[in-house]
């Protein structure tokens, strides 16, 4: 029944959508040249007899997760043949970029029985891989019914995820019961998963890739380098400076931080601001918000030379956002104040830096709370609290850096979750059987 009515409503959405498709693909562009990508349509060099791994991710975040996967893969398997698809320009133009040497780069097909009985003849995986949280109901069912092991791996469910599958348990169930596993991430989750009809046997517990310290690249010296040098172009030197950052915002809250950095101005004058909204085509926008504050605003790809002012530093381009919390000092978590949901924390933890989020974090809410648990983050419920929050580091340094070093090692229950999942894949792989 929920795969029909699924069927049934599909077209009619995409056929709503699509002109707001359309109009996202000219204005982040990347998106046209490989559209036909979404219909299974592909070069004759990506068909392959060689059975494939096909790793699906959609965005910026979910790529960078399957990257750290897909290294581990190569160190075990180097000939294994592999595939990375996603649904957004951004996350293509990452996945391009980091997957050279490692594997192919698709768009995901659309879920439609006909695109996916294509894609799947073509690609002839012999493992599918979703990252997080896709559920893809047809791709799902039809390679199941080829015998094709379907994985949910790094699997999260947030609490709003879990009300809406709950409402509709007993159309998703089925779909669901046909994955061959799904790996949490925490193991409060697999309650949730259990609870929206998921069998037992098929959840298993392995922490969380994206956190793992143990598979962590380095930080990229060569990019740090590079924005510090834009930092010295934008500001000049200014002794005891301290940096705030507020990374992946949205639509709002770069005028709300901007406000309360005006604010701290008055009594932290080498205190300076880095933007990092989610999306940099805003940066016209959120640059003409805070122009009427009267700040001024300096974006990063304008800042080549010398300004030695006090200007906002603005970054309008993508996949730098671990590098630019490098450089900061404290750490502002952007969706989490108007957004909702919340952005990811971990990569400002992983760079050792003290962590500020508003109220608005569902979306990682378990990390939220064992991080609260042990003060390795603070949350506060409004803009007045995070005045004072970060009134009380600027004034005391050491104890941001103690907050810090706390989030730091809350982490350490995620090392080896990657080898985990690599060791679990690899027995399904060779034993499919007994998992279907």
């Amino acid at each position: 029944m929920g795969l029909w009515l699924y069927n049934l409503l599909l077209p009619i959405y995409l056929l709503v959508a699509f002109p707001g498709l359309l109009m996202k693909m000219r204005r982040r562009g990347g998106y046209r040249g490989q559209f036909m990508q979404r219909f299974a349509s592909y070069r004759d060099d990506l068909l392959s007899n060689d059975r494939s791994w096909w790793i699906h991710a959609v965005s910026v975040g979910e790529v960078m997760v399957a990257i750290k996967l897909i290294d581990e893969i190569r160190v075990q398997r180097p000939q294994q043949r592999l595939i990375l698809s996603t649904t957004s320009s951004t996350g293509y133009a990452t996945a391009k970029e980091r997957m050279q040497g490692k594997g192919e780069v698709i768009y995901n097909p659309l879920d439609v029985l006909g695109v996916v009985h294509r894609a799947l003849t073509k690609l002839q995986p012999e493992l599918m891989i979703l990252m997080e949280s896709e559920i893809w109901p047809n791709l799902i069912t039809l390679a199941h019914k080829r015998g094709i092991p379907v994985v949910i791996a790094n699997a999260r469910l947030s609490a709003r995820s879990h009300r809406r599958y709950r409402k509709a348990r007993r159309m998703i169930a089925p779909t669901l019961n046909r994955l061959t596993a799904i790996f949490v991430q925490d193991m409060a989750d697999l309650a949730r998963w259990e609870s929206i009809g998921v069998q037992p046997r098929k959840l298993h517990h392995m922490g969380s890739i994206k956190f793992d310290p143990a598979s962590l690249a380095a930080p990229n010296e060569r990019l740090q380098k590079e924005l510090s040098l834009i930092q010295d172009h934008c500001w000049g030197a200014i002794p005891g400076k301290q940096v705030l950052l507020l990374g992946s915002s949205h639509t709002g809250e770069e005028l709300q931080i901007a406000k309360v950095y005006q604010a701290l101005r008055n009594d932290f004058p080498q205190l300076r601001l880095i933007l990092v909204p989610r999306h940099f085509e805003r940066a016209k926008e959120v640059t003409a918000e805070l122009q009427d504050l009267g700040l001024r605003v300096t974006r990063r790809s304008q800042c080549h030379a010398a300004v030695n002012g006090e200007s906002v530093l603005l970054v309008d381009s993508t996949g730098e956002l671990r590098a630019w919390y490098g450089l900061a000092d404290i750490a502002i978590i952007g969706k989490s104040f108007l957004g909702g949901g919340g952005q990811n924390p971990v990569e400002a933890i992983l760079e050792s830096k003290p962590v500020v989020f508003g109220p608005q974090m569902q979306n990682f809410e378990l990390m939220v709370r064992s991080l609260i648990a042990v003060d390795g983050a603070r949350q506060v419920d409004s803009m007045g609290g995070l005045e004072w929050q970060l009134r009380e580091w600027l004034d005391d340094p050491g104890t941001a850096k103690e907050v810090a070093t706390r989030g730091r090692a809350s982490l350490a229950s995620h090392s080896g979750a990657t080898q985990r999942t690599l060791e679990k894949l690899l027995a399904i792989v060779e034993d499919s059987a007994s998992f279907l």
